[in-house]
């Protein structure tokens, strides 16, 4: 008897894995798509805004420009960096002519850098599809022929790409997969993205994202989400409200990204994103985003609650239905994280790091509460603008 109402007490936590691989279970993937190029290929511009990528900036140009795509150009946008970014792509290019290297004017004022970089670059292009890509991405030789023809086949004006999140430090891997569980948990997998109706249930990824031209002028580009954090989201939530088709694929095997590789990007990169973007993704106007920094905590508390009932009854005692379930709800937990690190391609054991993932993740979440609508990043202060999703 015990033991069910043990059960009973904990099913949030049984159902709660079920719930997000259901939402996340339906995921066209590019492999679906011919890799050769499309018939009547339009120009591709690829733009890269980059501010201080020396790190990540020679991978993705010689990535971009290995493609087996016939039309394509290459602008790199130089965001005022100090570490030679510039000068490592053109090296990276080795002479390539698709290649060219622009500087960014000065920040205007209500503006975040990234927007301004990728609205200086769009000026610039002289392609029919604009794809804008992050400098820490590296692309396989057939994603913008798959990618082109996926946005032919269903009417995209945006369309961006998921791909595979390398993870190659001990801290990506314990809290990397803490924050995109939560993004799946709201959107769920691309298709489903896809086919939403509200603008607010749109999402893009703006490390792959391709919108084209015509679309991009008619929703007034990076512009139009000039003083957003997200703008990737934003963009894709404007384009909708607009009209006009936005789709999301998966592309695991034709993008990589590495984000992050420690622990203090990790908290810089994710407490600029978590509350001051994450409010854009929130449904019922005032009344979400008033609940938003609850939400945001709740997922990292829920793992973590068990684990100290279990911790606690070590010390003292507790009824045998608080221990049962807390021992059951933190099986359910390691399960789902097991699940979810076999499908990364690593151990399940990393599993067992979770209450070290959800407890950084909290930390993170309340600095981003805590900051507001204060963005810095790269060395900049912003303030983000209010969500209205």
């Amino acid at each position: 008897m015990v033991f069910w109402l043990a059960v009973r007490d904990v099913v949030p936590y049984l159902v709660a894995p079920l719930f997000v691989w259901w939402r996340s279970r339906d995921r066209t993937t590019l492999d679906s798509y011919p890799a050769d190029a499309p018939p009547g290929a339009p120009r591709v511009t690829v733009v890269v805004p980059a501010r201080d990528e020396a790190r990540n900036i020679a991978r993705c140009v010689r990535s971009v420009l290995a493609t087996t795509y016939p039309d394509l150009e290459l602008l790199v946008v130089d965001d005022h960096s100090t570490d030679g970014t510039a000068e490592l792509a053109r090296e990276a290019a080795a002479g390539d002519p698709r290649l060219r290297v622009l500087a960014t004017p000065p920040l205007p004022a209500g503006w975040m850098g990234k927007q301004w970089a990728c609205h200086t670059g769009a000026a610039q292009a002289t392609g029919a599809v604009l794809c804008f890509a992050d400098a820490d991405t590296a692309h396989t030789p057939d994603l913008l022929p798959r990618t082109l023809n996926a946005m032919q086949a269903r009417g995209s004006a945006l369309l961006s790409v998921a791909g595979f999140q390398e993870l190659g430090s001990f801290w990506e891997r314990v809290v990397q997969p803490q924050v995109f569980a939560v993004i799946a948990a709201r959107y769920g997998g691309g298709d489903r993205v896809s086919r939403a109706r509200r603008p607010v249930d749109k999402i893009a990824n703006g490390q792959c994202l391709l919108m084209t031209r015509a679309a991009y002028d008619a929703v007034g580009g990076h512009a139009a989400v000039r003083d957003v954090v997200v703008e990737d989201l934003k963009l894709a939530q404007h384009t909708a409200a607009h009209g006009l088709p936005v789709h999301l694929v998966v592309g695991e095997r034709q993008l990589r990204t590495r984000m992050y590789t420690s622990l203090a990007e990790l908290v810089r990169g994710w407490r600029k994103n978590v509350f001051a973007g994450g409010r854009e993704a929130m449904p019922f106007g005032p009344v979400g985003q008033l609940l938003f920094p609850l939400l945001l905590l709740l997922p990292a508390a829920a793992q973590l609650w068990p684990v100290l009932l279990l911790a606690a009854s070590l010390v003292t005692p507790l009824d045998d239905r608080t221990v049962l379930g807390a021992a059951i709800a933190t099986g359910a937990t390691l399960g789902f994280w097991a699940a979810v690190y076999r499908r990364a391609g690593l151990s399940p054991a990393w599993a067992l790091l979770f209450p070290l993932g959800a407890a950084t993740y909290l930390t993170i979440a309340v600095q981003a509460i805590a900051r507001g609508r204060r963005v810095e990043w790269r060395g900049r202060e912003y303030l983000s603008a209010r969500g209205t999703a």
